[in-house]
């Protein structure tokens, strides 16, 4: 006989994981049905994550044929903010990539599956793949409820947490899981929180107007949301910061070392591509092309810094002389936002495509440099 679902439990509990439910590995139609009604309205932005294939992603069978239970964990990665550096601009990231969370989950489902399979049966995890609807699987296994920011709340913990699944063909008894009640309720804090209104309905994100999902696509950085973005550089974390639900517990202290929480701005982009992607390669970068990172060290270089700061001028110095279209786009955006256009007379006979329209553009919002940096 397999493990039972309170054995497995006890298992990922003890190997740090905060939550563990199960639910049949039956498909997702619903969720299947809102990938592809979304993605028609364009509302993925070309995100591939679990919109690549969604008939895939919303049917477990697709991962392990003949499975036929999902045990679902959630790792609470909560942790206390590290103050920043004294050095000055300095980026923000995200919490979720202050550390490397989803290996601590997947050690924890991994603790599970190796019992499943120590009684002779198949068992694989899934975790932050486009192999399984996460938040689907957690939501149905009774992990937590469904919050208007589209993440999963765990009652108890919050929505700062990541999912994952052990998939197995083991016959484990799956008790009717108690419904879990809407903490929501008539809170609109994320909706209100949110700095570009991205979330357009309850549960619905427009990843279009998304700063997190805009600092992962490549391109130029869209023009309406550069001045939003604040100090952001990697990751936002507002919607969820503003929830009441991750209020109610002490945050641990986190172990994030350098460039976990806060990123020194003129220090990295000195760096060259190579250094550069060493530091901060650890993120999504598209296509890993590390012009992507520089473009977005500029925009949150623009709505920090200062034209006065002999440091800011001479990078900006050295990005408008990149040989990459995408990074001189954007000092151009930068050294117009601080008030430093003295830099682009020399730029007149550019023709790259991406510096024209930045250079023919005259609607770049000056930094108040009295109200200090963007911290929208």
């Amino acid at each position: 006989m397999p493990a039972t679902l309170a054995a497995l439990q006890r298992i990922g509990l003890e190997a740090g994981l905060c939550a563990v439910g199960a639910t049949t590995a039956d498909p997702f139609p619903s969720t299947r049905a809102d990938l592809e009604e979304r993605k028609a309205r364009g509302l993925d932005a070309g995100m591939q994550f679990t919109y690549r294939n969604p008939a895939r992603s919303t049917d477990p069978d697709r991962s392990l044929p003949g499975a036929t239970t999902l045990i679902v964990g959630a790792y609470d990665y909560q942790r206390l903010e590290p103050a920043p550096p004294v050095v000055e601009p300095v980026g923000r990231v995200a919490a979720y990539s202050w550390e490397d969370h989803y290996a601590e989950l997947r050690a924890g489902l991994e603790a599970m599956a190796v019992e499943l399979r120590s009684d002779g049966y198949r068992a694989i995890v899934l975790a932050d793949q486009n192999h399984l609807v996460d938040r689907a699987a957690a939501h149905r296994a009774g992990i937590g409820w469904w919050g208007k920011s589209s993440n999963v709340l765990v009652p108890g913990v919050g929505s700062l947490v990541v999912l994952g699944s052990v998939l197995t063909d083991a016959p484990v008894a799956i008790p009717d899981p108690a419904p879990v009640d809407d903490g929501c309720r008539s809170c609109t804090k994320c909706l209100d929180g949110c700095p570009t209104g991205a979330i357009i309905e309850p549960g619905v994100i427009d990843a279009a107007r998304c700063l997190a999902w805009l600092l992962q696509t490549d391109g130029l950085f869209p023009v309406d949301y550069r001045v939003a973005l604040g100090d952001r550089l990697y990751g936002c974390d507002d919607c969820q910061d503003v929830c009441p639900p991750n209020q109610i517990r002490r945050r641990r202290p986190s172990e994030a070392g350098d460039d976990g929480a806060w990123v020194p701005i003129l220090e990295v982009l000195a760096l060259d591509d190579a250094a550069l992607m060493e530091r901060l390669g650890r993120w999504y970068i598209p296509d890993r092309n590390p012009a992507y990172l520089r473009r977005n060290l500029l925009v949150v270089l623009g709505n920090l810094g200062s034209a006065d700061d002999p440091a800011v001028l001479h990078a900006l110095r050295v990005a408008l002389t990149d040989e990459r279209g995408v990074v001189r786009a954007h000092a151009v955006w930068a050294a117009r936002r601080l008030g430093a256009d003295k830099l682009l007379v020399s730029l007149a006979t550019d023709d790259d495509e991406m510096m024209r329209a930045e250079l023919d553009r005259a609607d770049v919002p000056r930094l108040d440099v009295r109200s200090g940096p963007a911290r929208a």
